[in-house]
């Protein structure tokens, strides 16, 4: 497209500081495509920053003369109320921070040189933020980084978005949810948690907390799926966080939340391919992922090593129950392990997430 027709509006530039209402945001473009017949577009970054912007995008799309984009970086450009703003002319494409892939090709210029594989030991143990990469790869300042991120997501996505006045307790239950990415957890199970510490919070209020959460895309609810009984259960899901960056940000890096950091990436990365997750059930036993999308099913387990012939047991046994056809695999950090077990798949979690 000749550049000509394409405009790019971000709202964190002076240059556009003039543009504040819809009335500016639809003057603007008017004047630039007056007289073209060539189609436009529109693409404006910040687009919150507008105020009744969605009255100028309705206006704009009526015309029929622009493509438009918009985004934001807070929870006001969520999907629900864009439903409510644009009536559902509007396509959301769901973004993510970087898979590893991504993380890799941006990785490669590092002058960081550590362990066998540098860009995969950073990536489980920073995340996948994009601002990552402009900056030196020292503990202190990525910390402080993401910890940066941690507490605008908190203050203005849930404090400021929902009036939270028990801002201490939010931070607890948050801090309970990232620290438990992977465990089965409930608003019943952080209420008796939190009282454990001499903390009280109801039921009711834990709930809506996890759900302010959940609404600023902190962190992702994994509902349970019954698989003998082809239903999705209501109680007892399992939460994770966004990027696991923000972990780090809370709770450090150590060998104990390594578990929990693999299963948050792989999670991510199934999200990222376009796939639908759940927790698997069958009977007493519990599958990590059941991903879907369109036809096509897969059941993962993942895990840090297999070593040790209890957990190979326990890792395989509850897919060896699963009776269908679809690709079944278990995923862990170690290299050259058996793979032939009941045409269940082992894959080196680094392999798996470099698939194409």
């Amino acid at each position: 497209i000749d550049n000509e027709h394409i405009l790019f509006i971000n709202k964190e530039l002076l240059e556009f500081d003039a543009i504040k209402t819809f009335i500016h945001l639809h003057q603007f473009v008017n004047a630039k495509i007056k007289g073209a017949q060539e189609r436009f577009y529109l693409f404006v970054d910040e687009i919150q920053e507008i105020d009744q912007w969605e009255r100028a995008i309705a206006s704009l799309l009526a015309e029929k003369r622009t493509d438009i984009y918009i985004s934001g970086s807070n929870a006001r450009l969520l999907s629900s109320e864009l439903a409510s703003l644009l009536s559902g002319r509007y396509i959301e494409i769901k973004m993510y921070t970087f898979c590893f892939q991504e993380f890799k090709q941006k990785f490669k210029n590092s002058r960081l040189r550590s362990g066998n594989d540098p860009a995969f030991d950073t990536f489980i143990k920073y995340g996948g933020f994009p601002g990552l990469h402009s900056m030196d790869w020292e503990d202190v300042t990525v910390r402080q980084f993401l910890e940066s991120i941690y507490n605008t997501i908190v203050l203005k996505d849930i404090v400021i978005r929902y009036s939270v006045h028990d801002v201490y307790m939010l931070e607890k239950i948050i801090e309970f949810l990232i620290s438990n990415c992977g465990s089965i957890t409930s608003a019943n199970r952080i209420s008796s948690f939190l009282k454990s510490q001499n903390k009280k919070v109801s039921v009711e209020t834990a709930l809506n907390y996890i759900n302010y959460t959940r609404n600023a895309l902190l962190m992702n609810q994994i509902k349970r799926y019954d698989l003998k009984g082809k239903r999705i259960l209501e109680t007892l899901e399992k939460y994770y966080v966004c990027d696991i960056g923000l972990r780090y940000a809370l709770l450090g890096f150590s060998p104990e939340i390594l578990p929990g950091n693999l299963e948050n990436i792989v999670l991510l990365e199934m999200l990222s391919r376009g796939y639908k997750v759940f927790l698997g059930k069958m009977n007493d036993l519990e599958v990590d992922f059941v991903a879907e999308k369109a036809n096509e099913r897969m059941y993962l387990q993942v895990c840090t090593s297999l070593k040790e012939s209890s957990t190979v047991d326990r890792e395989y046994r509850s897919l060896e129950k699963i009776d269908d056809h679809f690709p079944k695999m278990v995923l862990s950090l170690d290299s050259g392990f058996e793979t032939s077990r009941k045409g269940i798949k082992w894959m080196n979690i680094r392999d798996f997430l470099q698939q194409q």
